[in-house]
């Protein structure tokens, strides 16, 4: 509770000079987090998923870092912006549908030469042909799904991402790239969402932790089996770059498996709420949103400007920023985050005054940055720089 109250004391002081809402990074915990990927991931580089971050000028922080290459980014839009601005390795990690994307990326030989797209259908292949205005060769890499299939494939675990299920078809799509003029084949990815992004230790809830365990640890093992073999296979046509797996919660497991050369992770430089309900690592808390103190209804309630910051993904309480700081607030489960006002219940309440910070934790990362113009970097008790989000750069890249 004291380390609670300090921690509110420094957010204050270094926020002082500033009216809420506002958005901060503490750079020591970011710096902490960076760190603890690294070590995780076990001597592999991390490419850092900006979808994550959505800010040029942290992205720029951790790929200084030791054990950071490369940036697997949401868009072909943003890639394209990235690499203009300089980064030499990015991989654009969904499918894009950009014409005018392809059409400036197969045109600038600088352009083509640091981004790389994702391909998991030959009628993307096509869909790319017909958009290509230059005569710039297109980085491809390949996805596999990663889906835990059970019962015969009568229950399926995962995210429903790539249709490429098995090596002998991700083999079959790597000769559909090798095949087309104007293509190179240069990577493989295989991301995990229901290991790296499912917490194993729900607070509350231990039976349904334990079955997410068990899940995990089948998948896992499978996962390993499949990625081999799909490595295997796809190097029989093309030689490969890299091959990309994880995420920030299965980092130290992704990165065990001898045919993966990289790592990605992102949110967890941020560490938002929903990494509390995982059991194989720890964060600090890095990014934090502040909501000022507007009215008080009654005793133990007060109202705070704005905060309807739900992340996306199915819709529920788990989706939506909770009160941090002071610690003991708590929603209003009728109301839940406002639009324009969210009520906050609790002891703490009644010594809040008008204009007071709150301070708030989103359930995922980088989607904070959409709804602020710029992050106030803080060190110790003073804020150091403020730097601007996408958003802020005037950029949504969506």
């Amino acid at each position: 509770m004291r380390a609670m109250s300090s921690e509110r004391a420094r957010l204050d002081k270094a926020t002082a000079h500033l009216d809420a809402p506002l958005a901060v990074v503490d750079l020591r915990a970011f710096d902490a987090n960076a760190a603890d990927l690294v070590r995780r991931a076990g001597g592999k580089p991390v490419r850092v998923a900006s979808k994550s971050v959505r800010c040029r000028a942290l992205l720029e922080r951790v790929l200084a870092r030791e054990g950071f290459a490369g940036v697997m980014a949401y868009t072909l839009a943003e890639a394209l912006w990235l690499a203009r601005s300089g980064v030499e390795d990015v991989l654009v990690a969904y499918p894009s549908a950009d014409r005018a994307g392809f059409a400036e990326l197969t045109g600038d030989a600088k352009l083509a030469g640091a981004v790389t797209v994702m391909v998991d259908d030959p009628a993307q292949l096509t869909w790319m042909e017909a958009a290509r205005t230059g005569r710039e060769e297109v980085r491809v890499c390949l996805e596999l799904d990663t889906s835990l299939r059970l019962l015969g494939g009568r229950v399926r675990v995962g995210a429903l991402r790539s249709p490429v299920a098995s090596a002998q078809r991700l083999a079959e799509l790597a000769g559909a790239v090798a095949r087309r003029p104007g293509f190179r084949l240069v990577g493989l990815m295989a991301y995990e969402a229901h290991v790296a992004g499912v917490g194993d230790a729900v607070a509350g809830h231990p039976l349904r932790s334990r079955a997410v365990r068990l899940m995990q640890s089948v998948a896992r093992d499978r996962l390993a089996s499949l990625r081999a073999r799909a490595v295997r296979a796809v190097r029989e046509v093309a030689e490969l770059e890299f091959v990309n797996g994880g995420g920030t919660g299965s980092v130290q497991y992704t990165a065990a498996e001898a045919v993966v050369t990289e790592v990605a992770a992102g949110s967890g430089l941020f560490v938002p709420r929903l990494f509390d309900d995982f059991s194989s690592f720890r964060g600090r808390p890095a990014a934090l949103f502040a909501l000022p103190v507007v009215r008080r209804p009654g005793v133990g309630v007060v109202t705070v400007l704005g905060g309807g910051y739900p992340a996306s993904g199915a819709a529920g309480r788990d989706r939506l920023p909770v009160p941090y700081l002071p610690e003991g607030l708590r929603l209003v489960a009728r109301e839940g985050a406002g639009e324009v006002q969210t009520p906050l219940v609790g002891t703490p309440a009644d010594d809040l005054l008008i204009g007071d910070k709150v301070w708030f934790r989103h359930a995922k990362a980088g989607e904070l940055c959409e709804r602020f113009a710029a992050l106030h970097l803080v060190e110790g008790d003073r804020v150091v720089r403020t730097v601007p989000t996408y958003r802020g750069e005037g950029h949504t890249f969506l």
